[in-house]
């Protein structure tokens, strides 16, 4: 059996931040002092946030070398530098995955298994929420348990994991804890959408009724909707997850070849009805197709149509759509800007089930530009009360290279 080292928070720190580095930069591994220093005091990813100096690191250090969970070794090449390598994952015998877990809950204390799962992207390919479980429970049924799940806490929609090699260090700040984006598949992706499919089938008359009119007095929103217009000069566009049909109406009004592409059979029904002669057909916009008149679309708009999305799910989402676009089309998104996700029982006087995701504008905008798209643009606009807004809006266009 092996003994569980028991850990002080700057020994967290010091063994998380030299296990991330010797995956994510093998070439710089193992860490010099002020390295190590450095990654200890990153500002992201870290949670809390700390400032250690030189003399504290390298106290910390030499102690975890006298308890075996570390090596400090000469650089090969060049100066003889001292650097730091850990032993944490010999010590404990560590799968992969269980390493990048491991990873994670040291730097940035109790988390669910959303959380870890977009956190440990770039240490293990986790398919899945599924696979994250897996990975805990195994840890948390070893002889010496590595974790154990907490229990749910007011106000949170799923239960955090923490490892048990010491007590988790706690931030100073009044900052939130982050919200989790990964909460709204719990009970799997399929679960999700037929969650929204039935909502939106539920309230696909009311809500025509009161949106059918909405661009009228937004300002903004019809200045980019015109530029979309003129940009596509009579070739193709298509809004993927149109409702009801307005803003795809608007874009036919205009000049464009528009077609609206909806997931919800009542909503398609909906905008037949309100804009005969209009295009609209029932779609999934994660398996979007190129036009039939042409080689690509010259835009493609998701206006709001992302907004039920896990974080994780964002990436695949956008490069479904980028896909079909023609060199030089256009992306263009519109999403809720903000650090929530909020849930409806009800809505236009019907039962629903329905979490809407908001998001960083700067973490859209990187998405965006990770999935290849150039001259990334993005606009945040407040809240209209007079229209009975409570959150940001946020608008992100980007093109295809020429």
């Amino acid at each position: 059996m092996i003994d569980l080292p028991v850990l002080e928070p700057e020994e967290q720190r010091i063994l998380g931040s030299l296990l991330e580095k010797q995956s994510t930069v093998p070439a710089s591994y193992p860490l010099t002092a002020n390295a190590l220093r450095a990654a200890c005091n990153q500002t992201s990813n870290r949670e809390p946030v700390v400032e250690y100096d030189e003399q504290a690191v390298a106290h910390t250090a030499r102690a975890l070398k006298e308890r075996g969970l570390l090596r400090i070794v000469w650089s090969d090449t060049g100066r003889r530098t001292l650097k730091y390598h850990q032993v944490l994952d010999e010590r404990l015998e560590l799968e992969p995955d269980e390493r990048a877990v491991l990873t994670v809950l040291l730097l940035r204390g109790p988390q669910t298994p959303g959380e870890l799962r977009s956190r440990t992207e770039r240490l293990h390919p986790f398919a899945d929420r599924g696979q994250v479980e897996v990975c805990l429970h195994r840890m948390a049924g070893r002889a010496q348990p590595l974790v154990r799940r907490l229990e749910r806490q007011p106000g949170q929609q799923d239960r955090r994991w923490v490892h048990l090699l010491g007590t988790a260090p706690q931030a100073t700040s009044s900052v939130p804890a982050p919200v989790d984006r990964e909460a709204v598949i719990t009970g799997g992706a399929d679960a999700r959408d037929t969650r929204v499919l039935s909502s939106y089938d539920a309230v696909a008359t009311a809500y025509a009724d009161q949106m059918i009119d909405e661009l009228r007095g937004l300002a903004f929103e019809t200045w980019l909707l015109d530029r979309v217009v003129v940009h596509a000069d009579g070739r193709p566009v298509v809004e993927v997850g149109s409702g009801p049909g307005h803003v795809t109406a608007y874009l036919a009004d205009g000049g464009a070849d528009a077609t609206g592409i909806d997931l919800s059979p009542s909503m398609v029904t909906e905008a037949r009805r309100r804009f005969p002669g209009r295009r609209f057909e029932v779609g999934d916009l994660r398996r979007l197709g190129r036009p039939t008149s042409s080689p690509g679309w010259a835009a493609v708009l998701g206006w709001y149509s992302l907004i039920h999305l896990a974080a994780s799910e964002l990436p695949q989402a956008v490069a479904a759509l980028v896909r079909p676009l023609a060199p030089g089309g256009w992306l263009v998104l519109g999403l809720h800007a903000g650090t929530e996700v909020r849930h409806l029982d009800e809505w236009f006087g019907q039962e629903v089930d329905l979490d809407f995701v908001l998001h960083e504008p700067a973490w859209v905008a990187g998405v965006v530009e990770t999935a290849g798209l150039v001259d990334v643009e993005w606009y945040l606009r407040g809240p209209l009360a007079a229209r009975g807004e409570t959150t940001q809006r946020l608008y992100v266009v980007g093109r295809t290279a020429t």
